[in-house]
């Protein structure tokens, strides 16, 4: 485990690829709480748990299907 890695929890980086949305976007959607971030530090880094990266992997997928 890298030094600052918290096991069990992404990072924006590693969120923002998964999803493939812009940082920005992840945390646009934390301030509106779409998807909360856990914050860590004196900087506040966000980090965000694999199960509410499911749950948004999931509504998104539904939310394409709908459109399709």
């Amino acid at each position: 485990m890298k030094k600052g890695e918290v096991e069990g929890l992404l990072t924006i980086t590693e969120v923002s690829n998964l999803l493939k949305v812009h940082p920005n976007t992840l945390r646009l959607w934390d301030k509106k709480g779409v998807l909360k971030a856990i914050r860590f530090g004196i900087r506040g880094d966000r980090r965000y748990t694999k199960s509410d990266i499911e749950k948004i992997t999931m509504n998104l997928s539904k939310h394409e299907n709908e459109q399709n």
